[in-house]
């Protein structure tokens, strides 16, 4: 890390209710990959009507959960919470959104008749689809900045439709699996710092070289960075987590 021992400030948001995908063990991960560099680790986790400034956090993150709960965070973040997560994405912060918490960042979701407000952080719109939910074992090929081509592995349980808008770039290619709506090809989102995705159970774990990803991109586009570039991550011993992410991508069949 070129000698420096930053901190990473992670906060996730409504932990209590956006949370039923595994979404504990992509906390877990970031924060075992920090502590086996000496990167300090620092978690907070604001719920619905807790105060967000945008100025908290490195890396923002929202995981899944279920309607009722959804429709609850989709007032909160798309309300009180929609103006700081603007300013956090103005200035760099890395948003990192999983299934349900990936279908409230954009315009709108439609549930039949209802309607839950979206933050307005990327131009897609979600649909809960009349057809079959989209679930199994996913792979995508990806090509995100300073690491080019890699494949995501993880496992996708949904039954709403993402259309991405004219402003919005796919996370990633579909190579096996459904992705965004089971008809594009497409993956996720990726739009700035903001990252959206159905990949789950958990992710990381699954894929290490994008929770390093994640946690360089994070620590070098912090405020007051000279160059908000990746910094540097020492290399670790990832000879289990290599096997870990080889299993998820034949589950899905490569």
């Amino acid at each position: 890390m070129n000698g420096v021992s930053p901190t990473l400030r992670v906060c996730a948001l409504y932990p209590d209710l956006m949370n039923i995908y595994a979404d504990r063990g992509n906390l877990l991960m970031l924060e075992r990959r920090c502590r086996w560099r000496g990167i300090a680790f620092e978690l907070s986790g604001p719920g619905v009507g807790d105060e967000l400034t945008g100025e908290e956090a490195d890396l923002y993150y929202i995981g899944g959960g279920q309607d009722r709960d959804q429709a609850l965070c989709a007032e909160d973040l798309a309300g009180p919470k929609r103006a700081p997560m603007h300013a956090a994405v103005d200035r760099g912060a890395i948003v990192l959104a999983v299934c349900g918490g990936y279908q409230l960042l954009g315009h709108e979701y439609q549930l039949g008749e209802q309607t839950l407000p979206g933050a307005g952080l990327i131009d897609i719109r979600t649909v809960r689809g009349d057809g079959k939910r989209l679930i199994g074992n996913v792979a995508i090929e990806t090509d995100l900045p300073g690491v080019g081509p890699h494949t995501l592995a993880g496992f996708e349980n949904h039954g709403g439709r993402t259309h991405l808008g004219p402003a919005a770039t796919p996370l990633g290619r579909v190579l096996r699996g459904h992705g965004n709506n089971g008809v594009d090809g497409y993956e996720g989102v990726i739009s700035g710092s903001v990252i959206g995705t159905y990949l789950h159970g958990p992710l990381l774990p699954k894929n290490t070289w994008f929770a390093d990803w994640l946690i360089a991109t994070a620590l070098g586009s912090r405020p007051g960075s000279a160059t908000p570039t990746p910094i540097t991550l020492e290399p670790l011993d990832d000879q289990l987590e290599d096997l870990a992410h080889l299993d998820a991508c034949k589950a899905a069949g490569l």
